[in-house]
């Protein structure tokens, strides 16, 4: 990756660590607990700089910083600018370079990073212990112990995994927090979708059928098509006022709810009713005890009575329907049966029309059970079943 998804404020962290490392892989190199170099200093410096000024811009080319930090630090080891019992010092910058590698390249390619380092400062490692010859330096204690270069190993491979699995750890933090926000992305979409196909389904239902009404009547009888027209001006306002409750709540900067009027309940399904007797359909609703219902809740009844009205007034009319709404045990009951055709023609694929599929989706968001089909003796039956918690409010 060209970038590192660290922010602009550790660059300057990383610029700074840069020399401070130089100078402690140089400190190590010239001042170890067992020094076993004995070159020019100038070669000490140099490997110094090569292996750790590159992580100044690790933030920017992690994997390039990894493979130039890890070579020097491998070309240190093998020619001996380093001393034994520090050795894991010069593997420092590799590793902040391998963990910015794990945390943003992909999981294959950071594996393989992390194994390369592994075998490479091993072999390293065990190289210069096959060949290292101890120079006395003062102050040394006679029969000084060398450290085992299993040791020293094993301490350079616990710095390269922990920076490792610290990346690998972030990454996959970051990749769950990315894959929730698309969910929630898609459910917010869904939702809204759901919303609009129940606002503008219905509403455009009513409409064209006292549309057609209206049309046919208007020569014969100007009194009853007067009164499909003033159907079709109630429904459409209704319908553009709970739009823009809609629009209002997806323009809230802050996710403040909007100044608008709450959203439609149980308590104005008799206004539906009226709407669907309008549309020539006779409704017998019955509703009980449904004021303890949570809003969200709330929503749902009403909209999942307005879209089995809505397949009503397009599939069976004319026919008569019976709607009942009941609460009790911490559950509300909805059913809508009417006595039509029974049968729901097939909904045209693409339009958007999804009404059984919405009602079941926001039955199933709340663990409910949903059915829907013919009756036998004629007409069709939807049936749900909505668990709740109650609000605490009084019915």
């Amino acid at each position: 990756m060209n970038s590192s998804p660290g922010r602009a404020y550790l660059i300057p962290l990383d610029i700074v660590a840069a020399p401070a490392l130089t100078l402690l892989i140089a400190y190590a190199t010239l001042d170890p607990p067992v020094r076993v170099f004995t070159g020019p200093l100038w070669v000490a410096w140099a490997l110094a700089v090569v292996t750790a000024l590159p992580v100044a811009v690790r933030r920017r080319r992690p994997l390039p910083v990894l493979a130039v930090t890890g070579v020097g630090a491998v070309v240190a080891t093998l020619l001996g600018t380093v001393g034994a019992g520090a050795i894991w010092v010069a593997y420092v910058p590799a590793a902040l370079a391998l963990y910015l590698v794990a945390l943003t390249a992909r999981p294959r390619r950071s594996v393989t990073a992390l194994v390369a380092c592994l075998l490479a400062s091993g072999a390293a490692v065990a190289y210069l212990y096959s060949t290292m010859r101890p120079v006395p330096r003062p102050g040394a204690v006679p029969g000084e112990m060398l450290p085992a270069w299993p040791v020293e190993a094993g301490v350079i491979w616990a710095i390269m995994c922990g920076a490792w699995a610290a990346g690998v750890a972030l990454h996959r933090r970051r990749a769950t927090a990315v894959r929730l926000s698309r969910q929630a992305l898609a459910d917010e979409r869904l939702h809204i979708a759901r919303e609009l196909h129940d606002i503008v389904g219905h509403s455009m239902s009513l409409i064209a059928v006292k549309a057609t009404v209206a049309n046919h009547i208007a020569a014969t009888n100007p009194q009853e098509a007067l009164s499909a027209l003033a159907v079709i001006e109630h429904t459409s306002r209704a319908a553009l006022t709970d739009i823009r409750r809609l629009l209002g709540v997806l323009r809230s900067d802050d996710g403040s709810p909007a100044d608008l009027a709450p959203p439609p309940g149980p308590a104005q399904l008799h206004l539906l009713a009226e709407h669907t007797r309008a549309a020539g359909v006779p409704v017998d609703l019955e509703i009980r005890g449904t004021g303890e219902l949570p809003e969200a809740v709330g929503l749902s009844v009403y909209r999942i009575v307005q879209e089995a009205l809505t397949n009503v007034v397009k599939h069976a009319a004319p026919a008569r329907c019976e709607v009942r709404v009941e609460t009790g045990g911490g559950t509300v009951r909805i059913e809508v049966v009417d006595d039509g055709r029974g049968r729901r023609p097939a909904e045209p694929r693409g339009a958007g029309a999804h009404g059984l599929v919405g009602m079941r989706e926001r039955v199933t968001m709340y663990g409910g059970t949903f059915s829907a089909g013919p009756r036998p003796e004629g007409g069709f039956r939807v049936s749900a079943h909505l668990p709740y918690e109650s609000s605490g409010r009084t019915p």
